[in-house]
């Protein structure tokens, strides 16, 4: 009887064990080469070659690159591997690098508005938009002592005028582009880019804190395989920047390039682009939807205090303002 009451006995031997979860190799081989791919496009893209448009598309799109880092930690996270995660938290780190130093708010360092500014409005009209006086309007409402535009036809700039010469008597325009100031421009001209034609304007802007020289763009269109125009407009005005006498210049226009854009990495090198007030990567372009930001206000010799997007008429980019420290 003493031995049916007895309890059963289980060794410990017999005891189940916690199941381990298993490690995927193959998993991780995939996420760790999708990572160093891409770290390497994102560092390196200048070098990719440009065949079929792939250099255009990539150095455009390049700060959407980002989307994909979240996908590589997850899929490194359940793949179990070092390595997988190592790989996929430097892309984080390669990013960073790149993007974050332009995308931090303004605000966080930008000094305080104080003596003479300089505020900068410009936009792309869109010449069959013809909403160019509604643009005129809404960039004067910000106060800009100069307003560039690019993309103007002969009604649009008539038009343009008949709203802005009263309280910016001072303008040019040359092309389809064209200036206007309440301050007095001087020296204008139009901007020889090698190419004979009139997409650009170069002037000095009188201003209480001195002469200040602006150069109004608009470069020639980019699309897949078809911007090697545009790329020669680039790189003639690069050359400018160092041969302009004046300490403080603005460049500002639809310069038909991203940030990212190989292209144009010959002026960002030599002039500064404000943050935006807000922070982000300020896309302008298309206007219902921006993606990319070919539209720049590039300066050296001052200090932001403010930049900004605004919609403006019914072109399809939004404009851009700036607030520079004189």
């Amino acid at each position: 009887m003493s031995a049916l009451l007895e309890a059963p006995h289980r060794s410990t031997g017999d005891a189940p064990s916690p199941r381990r979860r298993r490690a995927r190799p193959g998993l991780a081989l995939v996420t760790t080469v999708l990572a160093l791919a891409l770290m390497a496009v994102l560092a390196f893209h200048d070098f990719l070659p440009d065949l079929f448009g792939l250099g255009l598309l990539v150095d455009s799109a390049l700060p959407w690159f980002g989307l994909l880092i979240p996908v590589l930690l997850v899929v490194a996270l359940v793949s179990r591997s070092l390595a997988a995660i190592g790989a996929a938290v430097a892309s984080v780190l390669v990013w960073a690098v790149l993007f974050v130093p332009a995308i931090v708010p303004l605000g966080w360092n930008a000094p305080a508005a104080s003596g003479t500014t300089l505020t900068v409005a410009s936009q792309n009209v869109e010449a069959d938009s013809g909403t160019a006086a509604e643009s005129a309007t809404a960039l004067a409402a910000t106060g800009a002592q100069v307003i560039a535009l690019q993309e103007m036809d002969d009604a649009a700039r008539e038009e343009v005028s008949a709203v802005l010469d009263e309280s910016y008597p001072y303008s040019y325009g040359i092309g389809t582009v064209g200036v206007w100031s309440t301050y007095p421009i001087e020296n204008a001209q139009m901007l020889d880019l090698g190419l004979g034609w009139q997409r650009g304007i170069a002037a000095d802007l009188s201003t209480p804190a001195g002469l200040v020289s602006i150069y109004v763009v608009h470069a020639a269109s980019a699309r897949p395989g078809d911007h090697a125009t545009r790329d020669e407009m680039l790189a003639n005005l690069a050359d400018y920047v160092p041969r302009d006498e004046n300490e403080r210049l603005v460049m500002v226009g639809d310069f038909n390039a991203g940030s990212s854009d190989r292209h144009f990495s010959a002026l960002a090198a030599q002039l500064d682009e404000p943050n935006q007030d807000g922070g982000g990567f300020g896309f302008t372009w298309p206007a219902g939807l921006p993606v990319t930001r070919p539209d720049h206000i590039l300066q050296r010799g001052m200090k932001a205090v403010s930049s900004t997007t605004i919609s403006a008429g019914a072109s399809d980019h939004l404009a851009i303002v700036a607030t520079l420290q004189l």
